[in-house]
């Protein structure tokens, strides 16, 4: 089973996780740009974190025959903060990178009006840049977050097809695939979605367009979700090309609109910018 993680947080991840997750099947990952629990003061410490998205995550990531893309973006969540909204002006120069193959993670948190501004700032610089768009849903109150979401995608210029609405679940699924847009759930132990009812979805809504993910981060998560949700839809009657086009067609897919999936795996040098994965090693 080859699985490609759409959405992960490897940030926070130990390299054990990435062992562990290669072990499980694992061979290429996106990690969106997040809130990362402490409130940032500025912009660049904003900065500082997009660059670790693009060198030293994937420099992690390939010691253990992993690729690592990213997506950059002011996260909803710190969108409504003064301090943070001049990242805004300066992620043109990100967007333009290599291993960025989306704008996000991008959306509502407290659907604010902050929050309308710079989800329709983001959805135009997607569009500039001829590059899809991970779009966090909001945790509370679903179904109005993910109406306010797509009347935006439809005043934008970014079309539908090049859209990922994220964190959806049974009271969301049906309106978001009407829209046109690809279908992202993420899969946790305890919140969001857990298999049986990914698989259950699966089954009434079909493979078509949809991304599993395990939006694994510092809280409690766990990064072979996207296994699990593989084992149990075999074990249900699902065929293994249903899960291949759901743990690895349909990312490549949406990821590759950006022209700049790369998921050849090459050798790399023993450190970063002079740091090793191998702390206190030779």
């Amino acid at each position: 089973m080859r699985i490609f993680d759409p959405h992960i947080h490897m940030t926070s991840r130990t390299t054990d996780d990435y062992e562990a997750m290669h072990a499980a099947g694992v061979r290429a990952v996106v990690e969106p740009a997040f809130w990362l629990g402490q409130p940032r003061t500025s912009p660049a410490t904003f900065f500082d974190y997009f660059d670790s998205l693009l060198g030293w995550e994937p420099f992690r990531a390939a010691q253990y025959g992993i690729a690592h893309h990213c997506t950059i973006a002011l996260n909803p969540k710190e969108a409504n903060d003064p301090r943070c909204r001049p990242v805004l002006d300066e992620l043109p120069r990100y967007l333009v990178k290599d291993q960025v193959v989306a704008v996000g993670e991008i959306g509502y948190d407290s659907m604010t009006p902050a929050e309308d501004t710079a989800l329709a700032a983001q959805l135009q610089l997607a569009a500039d840049h001829e590059l899809p768009a991970l779009v966090h849903t909001p945790h509370r109150d679903k179904a109005a977050g993910l109406r306010r979401t797509l009347d935006l995608v439809r005043e934008s210029a970014l079309p539908p097809e090049r859209v990922l609405l994220d964190h959806l679940n049974e009271t969301t699924v049906k309106e978001a695939k009407d829209s046109g847009c690809w279908l992202g759930f993420s899969v946790y132990p305890d919140t969001k979605m857990d298999e049986d009812r990914m698989v259950a979805i699966l089954r009434a809504h079909g493979p078509e367009q949809v991304l599993v993910n395990s939006a694994a981060d510092w809280g409690r998560s766990d990064p072979l979700k996207t296994r699990k949700v593989g084992d149990l839809m075999l074990a249900e009657g699902f065929t293994e090309d249903d899960v291949d086009q759901v743990l690895w067609r349909n990312p490549v897919a949406f990821y590759g609109i950006s022209g700049r999936l790369n998921l050849d795996i090459t050798a790399t040098d023993a450190t970063h910018e002079g740091n090793s994965i191998l702390r206190g090693g030779e």
